[in-house]
């Protein structure tokens, strides 16, 4: 859930890589075909019932977290765990990205299936590389600026004279600069410093006063450890920031030729989240039993807390919207983050999610 990771997402992908990209997609596709036993017709029937697909050899395939495991990936663990991927034909691994980051790893075939960001995945399509979203993994933006409640930062025009600590990417000067905006307040008069991976109650300790943070993680955490926050989350001041964050991603070739794994993939993971949506205190005990470095606490807190908004308002979990890919994709070219306006319609599909 930390957000430091993100600047492999949004600062590394080049042109040249995006050529050597486009060049490797096809060999995650390729591996996950000759996997499946099945070349042509068979292989593109998206419609594969999941009981037959339970009596054929398994599929081995790869999903790479974006961050260290947390409660956005509870339904993951879920599936795999309690079955729901096995019933759908799948062997899923779930790895860690390592410095490569999850979009790459997605990008050139070297995952299958990945946990990624809407921004990242806009940023990644204008530079041509072919990774689709195919799930929303929680239905609306639950990040926000953060800060001790004695700095008393209620509103953006409280960053003022204060000093910001972030991963480094444009984006974030970006977003602080709109949010101000709103309340006619300066950003020049704000301090931006990087701090890497520093964990947040160790920054806000030293030298900087907000940082940038998932709530149901780091904001549940301040809560168990009796720290009171201050929140300023994006939602409360632009429609167009309320995109979609994680994300579950493939590629376009997987999706050109590997359609009844996509789908299996897609059903088995919306089978653990809908099972972590109406059993958060069971779903919890899955991922601190499949991660028992992580604090059991802290993941029942924030299971219980994040549970409810996986799927929010929407008629199904995983369902993404037109208007939001279309919406933040503006904003990011409106504030020169894009060279260019995104095809919105490309760089998602709910066409694998159950009915």
């Amino acid at each position: 859930m930390r957000i430091g990771k993100r600047s492999t997402t949004l600062a590394k992908w080049g042109i040249a890589l995006v050529i050597m990209l486009l060049a490797l997609t096809g060999c995650g596709a390729k591996e996950a075909n000759e996997q499946n036993g099945e070349q042509g017709a068979a292989g593109n029937n998206a419609e594969t019932p999941a009981d037959n697909a339970a009596d054929k050899p398994l599929t081995k395939v790869k999903v790479v977290l974006d961050w260290s495991p947390n409660t956005n990936h509870t339904g993951l663990y879920v599936a795999r765990d309690n079955g729901f991927y096995k019933k759908h034909g799948l062997d899923v691994e779930i790895i860690q990205p390592g410095e490569a980051g999850a979009d790459k790893m997605v990008a050139t075939g070297a995952a299958e299936f990945g946990v990624s960001y809407q921004e990242g995945i806009t940023q990644a399509r204008i530079q041509g590389v072919p990774i689709v979203s195919i799930a929303a993994v929680i239905q609306h933006n639950t990040s926000g600026f953060a800060s001790p409640a004695d700095k008393n930062i209620k509103t953006p025009k409280d960053f003022e004279g204060k000093t910001y600590g972030g991963w480094g990417s444009p984006a974030e000067e970006a977003v602080i600069d709109s949010l101000m905006q709103e309340e006619k307040a300066d950003a020049k008069k704000v301090k931006i410093v990087s701090t890497g991976d520093v964990d947040f109650f160790t920054a806000v300790k030293k030298n900087i006063d907000f940082a940038w943070i998932f709530y149901a993680w780091t904001g549940v955490e301040a809560e168990l450890r009796g720290e009171k926050l201050n929140m300023v989350y994006l939602t409360d001041y632009s429609d167009k920031l309320d995109y979609y964050t994680p994300v579950l991603a493939t590629n376009e070739k997987m999706i050109a030729e590997n359609k009844d794994i996509v789908k299996a993939f897609v059903a088995g993971s919306a089978e653990g989240y809908k099972y972590a949506i109406e059993h958060p205190e069971e779903a919890a005990e899955v991922l601190i039993k499949a991660e028992p470095e992580l604090k059991p606490e802290l993941v029942r807190a924030s299971q219980k807390w994040l549970s409810p908004k996986y799927q929010d308002d929407a008629p199904r979990w995983g369902e993404q919207k037109l208007e939001v890919w279309t919406n933040y994709a503006q904003w990011m070219f409106d504030h020169k983050l894009l060279d260019k306006e995104l095809e919105a319609d490309k760089a998602f599909t709910n066409e694998f999610l159950p009915e």
